[in-house]
């Protein structure tokens, strides 16, 4: 007997023992499909017998093996995404054409033996966060059909949520695939850009957005993630796999002050605040931060030129057919006609000047935890007040693509009504792997069981192993430091910063004459006594650290430098020679200090 919620772990599990065949499966899923009474969660979908035809094809194709590890797994796609032999039509029936190709990630998926069920309904267009935005009806909630889904994946949260696939793809330019996890208990995984080919996509916004996974644990979602995955050459904007580990000893950021904005709603507030001790009880530090350069980057994907992407997408259509298109849609995406080419490029540089903002946040932490949603709202209040709600839900989304990161949705418990709360785990562009690894960790830590079954365990088949990152540390002390010219040296490595700290006492520090970007020299000095400069650490992959090490400039090198807990790591030390005649700026405690201090560097450095 098939548990009330699918997922892939007991699936597999149940294919290898005998228990049941794909066949059995595609019976069970029909059957759901008909039993469900939110009529509302598809567009499309295949017949009952092609549906067992591609089940009974599955089994003469023989066993599951590494070659097809999603055999016989039923998924759900969202209908932006083409799928051959169902038409795509954005939830917007005058928009429908017919597909005789798979999207790209739709095709890795089928030959990796998912069995396709159909197409899910979602906000037009993709336009909206909430899921009402669709004349196909609105999914509701699957713990109170008085609530919204989220959206715009709205169909495809509720497919899985309630049991009728295992998983689904989704789509997220502004958090369209991790709202609607956070209201149906689930994983939404949202993928650095470029990760997962956008080829057969309806687009959004074309150079942000990204096809998602919504799945009912960590590991399912990591897995289909993989598979899906890999550079398209069709795809201008498909970029591949770089990893980017991060630390054993990890800092997460947290809101702070008035950044923590839940418009009332106490209950999410208190969700998020266990989800912080969940986190530092994994081992992370929290750190609060300043969330408002975040916040007016997200601002500008609504606010901002960035809607003229929108228009782009579907330009010749809407003057055609705006009469067809739901009204709130029709009037986000009529309104890009107000920007020109002039707004586009002023958007760029204030997204710019908020990234450096952000930088100077992320220096202070290796991940963020965000809530994924602020609050959750009635149908009816969000049809009241569509723009404003929805800005609302987007609070703590909007940013993330526009600044490139990469995140992964958790459930994080129920508010005292009953309705789900969510977490998100934020980190930077090919994070993915790594924030897989911390999420599983973080959704085990406290059972919430999946979807609208709020009791099921999480199976132990499907937890994210950490990668062995093998990582090698580095203290820097001057150009490489975050924010410096040469940090990008560190970064383009796959380095990820460990922690700022300081050295212990017997170092001075000088200002290297004649060097371009300027540098300082940090020398060991058994009988300088005042207190320690302050340091990074960042730390390499083994290949990285060589390359890394082999380009450093005499008089500079590599030595052990004892830090101010005792620990001795490598780092740059300068040649005692070098620094004759140069400045001597121990006393600021460190080369921060000397350049944000304005202090003057000696004509000579102009070299």
């Amino acid at each position: 007997m098939l548990p009330t919620i699918l997922d892939i772990a007991t699936l597999q599990a149940g294919y290898r023992s005998g228990a049941f065949s794909p066949l059995d499966v595609a019976e069970a899923v029909i059957a759901r499909l008909a039993a469900w009474p939110d009529t509302a969660v598809w567009i499309n979908r295949f017949s009952d017998g092609a549906i067992r035809d591609a089940a009974r094809a599955l089994m003469e194709s023989g066993r599951p093996d590494e070659a097809k590890p999603l055999w016989g797994i039923p998924f759900a796609v969202k209908d932006n995404v083409d799928c051959a032999g169902l038409p795509t039509t954005a939830a917007c029936p005058a928009f429908a054409y017919d597909v005789d190709e798979d999207a790209y990630v739709v095709a890795r998926l089928k030959a990796a033996g998912a069995l396709l069920i159909g197409k899910t309904n979602l906000d037009q267009f993709a336009t909206g966060l909430n899921g009402t935005r669709s004349p196909y009806g609105a999914p509701r909630s699957v713990f109170d059909d008085r609530y919204i889904s989220g959206g715009s994946s709205s169909g495809s949260a509720v497919a899985v949520a309630s049991g009728q696939v295992a998983f689904a793809l989704g789509t997220d330019t502004a958090g369209s695939g991790r709202i609607p996890a956070a209201f149906n208990n689930l994983v939404g995984v949202k993928p650095t850009r470029g990760l997962l080919s956008t080829f057969g996509l309806v687009p959004a916004c074309r150079s942000l957005d990204c096809i998602t996974v919504l799945a009912t644990t960590v590991g399912d979602a990591d897995l289909v993630r993989r598979v899906a995955e890999g550079f398209d050459p069709a795809d201008p904007y498909s970029r591949p796999m770089q990893p980017a580990p991060l630390p054993a000893s990890f800092r997460f950021g947290v809101l702070a002050g008035t950044e923590r904005e839940f418009f009332g709603d106490t209950d999410v507030e208190r969700l998020y605040d266990q989800a912080i001790r969940r986190l530092e009880d994994l081992g992370g530090t929290a750190v609060a931060i300043d969330y408002a350069p975040f916040r007016e980057c997200a601002l500008l994907l609504y606010g901002g030129p960035w809607v003229a992407e929108r228009l782009a997408a579907i330009e010749s259509f809407v003057g055609e057919h705006a009469d067809d298109m739901d009204p709130t849609v029709r009037g986000i995406v009529e309104g890009a006609r107000k920007y020109s080419a002039v707004d586009a490029f002023r958007g760029q540089y204030e997204l710019e000047e908020l990234r450096q903002r952000t930088d100077r946040e992320w220096a202070k932490m290796d991940v963020m935890l965000l809530p994924t949603a602020p609050t959750i709202y009635t149908v009816d209040a969000m049809r009241a007040d569509p723009v404003t709600l929805n800005s609302n839900l987007g609070r703590y989304t909007n940013f993330v693509n526009l600044l490139d990161c990469s995140a992964i949705a958790v459930p994080a418990g129920f508010r005292e009504d009953g309705m789900p709360g969510g977490v998100t785990l934020i980190g930077p562009a090919f994070a993915d792997s790594a924030l897989a690894a911390l999420g599983d960790r973080l959704h085990r830590a406290e059972p919430f069981g999946m979807g609208r079954d709020r009791h099921a365990a999480l199976p132990a088949a499907c937890k994210v192993e950490a990668a062995e990152a093998d990582l090698i540390p580095i203290v820097v002390v001057g150009a490489h430091l975050s924010g410096m010219p040469l940090n990008h040296q560190l970064t383009d490595g796959g380095g990820v910063h460990v922690k700022t700290c300081h050295t212990a006492p017997g170092y001075r520090l000088y200002a290297l004459p004649g060097t371009m970007p300027p540098k300082p020299g940090l020398v060991r000095d058994p009988a300088y006594h005042g207190g320690g400069l302050e340091v990074e650490v960042w730390a390499l992959p083994p290949a990285a650290f060589g390359v890394f090490v082999s380009a450093i400039p005499a008089p500079l090198g590599v030595g052990k430098i004892t830090l101010d807990d005792g620990s001795a790591v490598s780092g740059f030390l300068c040649e005692p020679y070098a620094v004759k005649g140069a400045r001597d700026i121990t006393d600021l405690g460190g080369w921060r200090a000397y350049v944000t201090d304005s202090a003057p560097i000696d004509s000579s450095a102009d070299a």
